[in-house]
């Protein structure tokens, strides 16, 4: 196994400009002996300070991918969503940020390769829900290639605002949920060694509060 491989993992969901609680979870994880943090996307278009999420992100070292509202904002699609970012209040060198920001980030983990991406793989509006059973997985063509592709154990993703842990399969698929105030917001820390992902709550004035949620799951074949 190489010595570079990932064992632990930061995770934050979708931003949506909530610079505060991106503030406070990068602190919290910064004390965690993690060995990278990953973000899953959609930074823009919320209530908080999109010029202050990029510059943390990119201070900070962070990993990130780009997400449907980055490529809505770029393409300046769907301005009139009720907290559309608009294209005059982000600064030169956020949009730089955003624009190079790529769709997908591939690491070598002591679980295997991981994929971080938005939705599933390129397609960043595709998604897998908590309580998706049966049909609902068998017919998700993006879900059904990932699952199919030998080359990616672990899948980190975003897009529901939802938390979530499944294996599925031999892929471990875990949505990191969501910085928005009003979807629970959470910061995540992955163990690949331990098996187990904590979810630590982000309260209502974005600190990470000592509340935690451990979600085990099996240990999965490598390749």
């Amino acid at each position: 196994m190489p010595l570079e491989c990932h064992r632990r993992l930061g995770l934050i969901g979708d931003v949506h400009a909530e610079a505060t609680a991106l503030r406070a979870c990068l602190a919290f994880l910064d004390g965690q002996s993690i060995d990278a943090v990953l973000q899953v996307g959609d930074i823009v278009d919320g209530p908080g300070d999109v010029n202050a999420c990029c510059r943390l992100l990119r201070e900070a070292g962070v990993l990130a991918v780009r997400g449907n509202h980055e490529r809505w904002f770029l393409e300046g699609s769907m301005r009139g969503w009720p907290e559309a970012t608009p294209t005059s209040e982000v600064e030169a060198e956020a949009r730089e940020y955003l624009a190079a920001l790529p769709i997908v980030r591939r690491l070598e983990t002591s679980a295997g390769r991981l994929l971080l991406c938005h939705g599933l793989g390129g397609n960043d509006m595709a998604r897998v829900q908590p309580d998706d059973t049966g049909y609902a997985l068998e017919a998700n063509d993006e879900l059904q290639r990932l699952v199919r592709l030998p080359s990616i154990q672990v899948v980190v993703n975003g897009h529901t605002h939802r938390r979530m842990v499944r294996r599925l399969g031999r892929l471990l698929l875990i949505n990191a949920g969501s910085l928005c105030r009003q979807d629970e917001p959470c910061v995540a820390i992955l163990d690949l060694d331990a098996c187990v992902v904590r979810f630590h709550v982000v309260g209502a004035r974005g600190a990470v509060e000592s509340r935690h949620e451990n979600v085990p799951f099996p240990r999965g074949e490598t390749s």
